[in-house]
């Protein structure tokens, strides 16, 4: 009879990419709506020309781009370890390093509690989605379990029988 754990584990917060696409897109829109009623003038103190109104399209694509950065969070884990990657930065880390993975019903994205006490936000796993999100978790911690090695027996305590 085959196995019930999880072998494999992806998310991205699907809600966030959402919502990051669409003000992308606004913003990016706004801009060149700027950039194309900013007509070649001078109003005495300032002067707008073919340039400026270029450089503000070029401002909104900056913009689009850095408010995209924003949905670049994933997290894929396998029998090897979990890879993480945030907004700015990226974890991977095998199973041996982690304690636990954490999602409290208030946290707005899950962690992972790792052997040195530190923690390692995985902002792939978002309450936002929902049972996307819980499915992530519980993948995650299937994994964790299968792969996560024996802790080794600890001493007798002094009065223990």
């Amino acid at each position: 009879m085959p196995s019930a754990v999880t072998t494999r584990v992806s998310a991205v917060p699907r809600v966030m990419r959402l919502v990051c696409a669409g003000l992308a897109a606004v913003v990016l829109a706004v801009m060149v709506i700027v950039a194309i009623f900013l007509k070649s003038s001078s109003t005495g103190v300032v002067s707008f020309h073919t340039s400026d109104q270029v450089a503000m399209i070029g401002l909104g694509v900056l913009l689009a781009v850095g408010i995209l950065l924003l949905a670049r969070p994933r997290v894929d884990a396998d029998d090897a370890g979990v890879r993480v990657r945030n907004i700015l930065g990226s974890h991977a880390l095998p199973w041996s390093a982690v304690r636990s993975v954490r999602f409290e019903r208030k946290s707005p994205w899950a962690t992972l509690l790792l052997v040195t006490g530190e923690e390692i936000a995985v902002l792939a796993v978002q309450s936002a989605d929902g049972e996307r999100a819980v499915a992530a978790t519980e993948g995650l911690r299937a994994l964790l379990a299968a792969n996560r090695p024996p802790e080794p027996p600890r001493p007798p305590l002094l009065y223990d029988n």
